[in-house]
């Protein structure tokens, strides 16, 4: 083989000194995120972490979760930042609604070629929701894969563990007919319905993502990206007093595909939809792409980012409690004898 043919990783598209330079400016980021629990820096095999004491008959919550196609606006707009804020805070309120609080993170960054900005950036939110919710950033996996990404995409995943007290674990068994159901407002589309939206926003309506958004004095970039709310500091002061009975992460088949996950099987969910008011965004969406109510409901969180469920006589302590919390709860409905969701 003559010197001009002579391969190397570089070549074929994974530049390894690339890599080494990104790896170094996320050093500073996650041991930021580091506790009195965190036994290890980034570099080894795994990452290792103390289990905390204090907490009776611990049981640890773990999930696993990614930012969908939300990353396709971030590619547009060129603003990388608040992906890894949506990825933590998504996973946090995943255990969260099981009674978990947050232990510790990773994650994994696949990219079709290492820009070492772009990297850096989504590390930089996933570290800042990391420490806003106190969970370390254990570790993660970074990966070159030029034939499998586009040179200018990547794709993000996240895993989390938690742990709650086995007493406190929240599962739905709690929950009886005639609860109450509270909700807590979201902060946009959080991450899910995006390949819907994208395509309502982009090719129906033909916006561009530095185009103002209907309705809004924003950008359709700043409308899209709003990141995804953690409801931890919300929950946090009520999450082991036994007033909450069952909470629901309203993601990826709205409220009646995950209302149901924490109610038996001989019990159903009435919605009264007057009792908040759909932000812009949604009623943009489902004007501009003439999606049915129905439809609208089962994609996207319509603007309810967790539901609370509570007993009747907890409710009113429920609510205080969360708006003295800086929050804007509302009753939404109650838990009634049937299955499914009725509006």
């Amino acid at each position: 083989m003559s010197e001009s043919t002579r391969l190397d990783y570089r070549a074929a598209g994974v530049d390894l000194d690339a890599a080494e330079r990104a790896k170094e400016r996320l050093k500073s980021l996650v041991a930021a995120t580091r506790d009195e629990n965190t036994l290890s820096e980034l570099g080894l095999f795994g990452g290792l972490y103390s289990v905390p004491l204090g907490v009776a008959n611990p049981v640890l919550v773990s999930s696993a979760d990614g930012v969908g196609t939300k990353l396709k606006v971030a590619f547009l707009a060129n603003r990388h930042d608040t992906v890894g804020q949506c990825l933590v805070n998504h996973c946090v309120n995943d255990i969260l609604v099981q009674g978990a609080r947050p232990l510790f993170f990773l994650d994994y960054l696949a990219s079709g070629g290492m820009d070492e900005e772009t990297v850096t950036d989504v590390v930089t939110g996933v570290a800042q929701a990391c420490k806003e919710n106190a969970c370390a950033l254990l570790g993660g996996e970074t990966a070159q894969m030029p034939d499998f990404y586009a040179a200018d995409e990547y794709d993000l995943a996240g895993f989390i563990v938690g742990i709650v007290a086995r007493d406190n674990v929240l599962d739905g068994s709690r929950v009886r007919a005639g609860d109450a159901l509270i909700g807590l407002p979201s902060s946009g589309l959080h991450t899910n319905g995006y390949t819907l939206a994208r395509k309502i926003v982009f090719e129906t309506m033909s916006l561009c993502v530095d185009d103002g958004f209907p309705g809004s004095d924003r950008m359709v970039a700043d409308v899209l990206l709003d990141v995804h709310r953690s409801y931890l500091s919300a929950l946090a002061p009520i999450l082991d007093t036994g007033t909450i009975r069952g909470l629901a992460h309203i993601t990826g088949g709205g409220i009646p595909g995950n209302l149901p996950r924490i109610l038996g099987t001989d019990l159903g969910a009435r919605v009264d939809l007057s009792s908040w008011e759909v932000p812009n965004a949604f009623r943009v969406l489902a004007e501009a792409g003439k999606v049915e109510r129905d439809e609208m409901l089962r994609v996207f969180n319509m603007g309810v980012g967790i539901i609370v469920l509570t007993s009747p006589d907890d409710a009113e302590g429920v609510l205080t409690a969360l708006r003295e919390g800086g929050s804007a709860p509302w009753v939404m409905g109650e838990v009634e004898a049937g299955e499914g969701v009725r509006w």
